[in-house]
């Protein structure tokens, strides 16, 4: 359970239902079947075949001993009704099959658990498998999933999902089933040992009983649907409030989140409601066709014994058994709608692991070569056109040369193409149109995992997580030794910092780094991208939130950092970037001028110029004449 957005409020089953919400007939029933069974393959649990027959075996013998118990019962009856004043072998005779009884019904209630014992480490290996490939699909999926996902209901899907897969395990291998093997013992015992009446009661019963269950609970799942699909949206919305609660604090919107949440506790719990009240009449119905069953069941078996066809203790067992047959179906309507909304929670999640991909390793992808020059690998983009969906302008015929060892600097407006630019040169999008290099090899062709070890960002609001100083620098090389760490930490201006901490490098930073000011976390990304030790540093404002003295010292320490590798720079100030060896000025996407510092700022007219002019006037005009 939890709040709702904020603000303007949706019904969330419509919600849901644009959000993706399953079909209210579910997945396919083979089709889901043979992803559980996959996924109990992919596994690896310890022994699975032996685990799996062993498993089975016991909870068919449960059902079994549990069939019979009711049999030794009734000849104990029947022992003790026939032997009066036949004194100690009477007494003997019937305590005999009384423990005999005892004995069984102990081994009918062991097997099922014992099943259980054997059979856990498989679920378990399953729902690990389950929520870890669905997890690091996750991570692998292309900037747009990661654009428009909600946080907090992908963490709920993974969830449900992994839990499905345990529940769908235990409940249709090991109760299900072997109901129905039950019912099919129970049904030929009655008609065998009694009379064939009795096996066809049995048999219509439990179908009447069935029946009523399984349409009962198709009207209920609506409710249970609605529920979900609440609860899948508030998960989301609450995860993001969390994350963003300087924002609601700054806009003094504390009592406007709370008045949205108890909301959505009330949309939860107008539906909770609605699913008691529909559970209860399940209940009710289902408590009436098994009290009469029983009573007829009685009744037959009464004048049967009056006939002289059948002993007391046959009555007995008769009714037994058929009590025993009700006590796996008392559950029957809650695993109906527990297994086919587990379908759908599994269903939801596999979603995500089907899901292919934007960028992609291509199938020959190799590993990007080392740069033969020593001063760094050359950074290409030929004739790259890209556009967003949700913008008017994107990228348009981009052709730029980064040549090894040197600084290119990248301005414009914002909207003008620059961070799209710094995404395509770490590979998170994929050009619609030319080509991005580097050493003249075309970044599709080689692997993701070793473009991002040659390339290293420091973007201009640096998210940390929510762990020590030391493992937050260390990211970007978990091999990494105290001493290569200091020395990052010192690179980036951050050592004294540290070094006044109370705990020093082992001060946790907060959720997102928010312990931490802006300044702080910038220079705790420069240092972890400088850890990196790339060959191909991209700087996406990276000193937009620091004080003039910090940023001087920065500047200073990255000039340094650029020695050995191309370096490709996103600035607004442009006394950031005076000393770039190309500069490029983009507008709408299109790269309008390029050149160095002092060339562009002598065009007359020109767009850099314009800009340069702009940001010096307050500085010219404080000086004295």
């Amino acid at each position: 359970m939890r709040g709702e957005r904020s603000g303007r409020r949706r019904d969330p089953v419509a919600k849901a239902a644009q959000a993706g919400a399953p079909n209210p007939d579910g997945p396919p029933t083979w089709r889901a079947l043979a992803d559980l069974a996959q996924l109990v393959r992919r596994s690896n649990a310890p022994q699975l075949h032996l685990r799996l027959i062993a498993a089975i075996l016991m909870t068919l013998a449960g059902k079994a001993l549990g069939v019979l118990a009711p049999l030794v019962l009734g000849a104990a009856v029947n022992h003790l009704a026939a032997g009066q004043g036949a004194g100690v072998a009477f007494g003997l005779g019937f305590a005999a099959f009384a423990v005999g009884w005892a004995f069984v019904r102990l081994l009918s209630a062991v097997a099922p658990n014992v099943s259980d014992v054997i059979f856990a480490p498989v679920r378990s290996a399953a729902q690990r498998t389950a929520a870890a490939e669905t997890f690091a699909h996750a991570l692998s999926l292309s900037l747009d999933f990661h654009q428009t996902k909600r946080s907090g209901s992908l963490s709920r899907t993974m969830d449900r999902g992994s839990r499905a897969v345990d529940f769908l395990l235990r409940i249709l291998a090991f109760n299900l089933v072997p109901t129905g093997v039950e019912l099919v013992l129970a049904a030929g015992v009655l008609a065998g040992r009694y009379d064939w009446r009795f096996g066809v009661l049995a048999v219509v019963v439990v179908a009447i009983y069935a029946v009523s269950t399984f349409a009962l609970s198709n009207w209920r799942i609506e409710h249970r649907r609605e529920m979900n699909a609440a609860d899948s949206e508030a998960a989301g919305v609450s995860v993001d409030a969390l994350l963003n609660y300087e924002t609601v604090k700054s806009f003094g919107a504390e009592a406007r989140a709370a008045r949205s949440y108890d909301e959505a506790l009330g949309d939860y719990t107008r539906a909770a409601l609605k699913a008691n009240s529909s559970l209860a009449l399940l209940n009710i119905v289902q408590a009436v066709i098994m009290n009469i069953g029983l009573g007829v069941m009685a009744v037959m078996a009464g004048f049967e014994a009056a006939a002289g066809r059948m002993g007391p203790g046959d009555v007995t067992a008769a009714v037994l058994i058929m009590i025993s047959l009700y006590a796996p179906l008392n559950i029957l309507g809650f695993a109906y709608r527990e297994i086919r909304q587990s379908f759908i929670d599994m269903e939801e999640m596999l979603k995500v692991t089907r899901q292919t991909p934007q960028v992609a390793d291509a199938p020959d992808a190799i590993p990007l070569p080392q740069p033969a020059d020593a001063r760094g690998a050359a950074l290409a983009f030929e004739s790259v056109g890209f556009r967003h969906d949700a913008r008017a302008n994107g990228l348009e015929d981009v052709s730029f040369l980064a040549a090894p060892g040197t600084t290119t600097a990248l301005v414009g407006p914002s909207g003008s193409g620059k961070s799209t630019i710094v995404k395509l040169a770490l590979r998170l999008l994929d050009p619609q149109e030319g080509r991005v290099l580097i050493d003249g090899v075309d970044v599709r062709q080689v692997t993701q995992e070793s473009l991002r070890a040659a390339v290293a960002l420091v973007p201009q609001d640096v998210a940390l997580f929510n762990d020590s100083l030391r493992a937050n620098i260390g990211f970007a090389r978990p091999d990494a030794d105290d001493v290569a760490i200091w020395a990052a930490a010192e690179a980036a201006e951050l050592a004294d910092f540290i070094r006044d901490l109370p705990q020093g490098m082992e001060t946790v930073v907060g959720e997102r780094g928010l312990k931490l000011s802006g300044g702080e976390r910038q220079r705790v990304g420069i240092a972890r991208a400088l850890l990196a030790d790339p060959c191909i540093l991209i700087l996406d404002e990276a000193t937009s939130a620091l004080d003039s003295r910090t940023e001087a010292a920065i500047q200073k320490t990255l000039r340094k950092a650029r020695t050995g590798r191309t370096t490709l720079v996103v600035a607004h100030r442009l006394s950031t970037i005076a000393d770039a060896e190309q500069i490029l000025v983009l507008k709408a996407g299109r790269i309008l001028e390029r050149g160095a510092h002092h060339e562009l700022v002598a065009r007359q007219g020109g767009e850099y110029a314009a800009l340069w002019r702009k940001q010096t006037r307050g500085a010219r005009t404080t000086q004295p004449v």
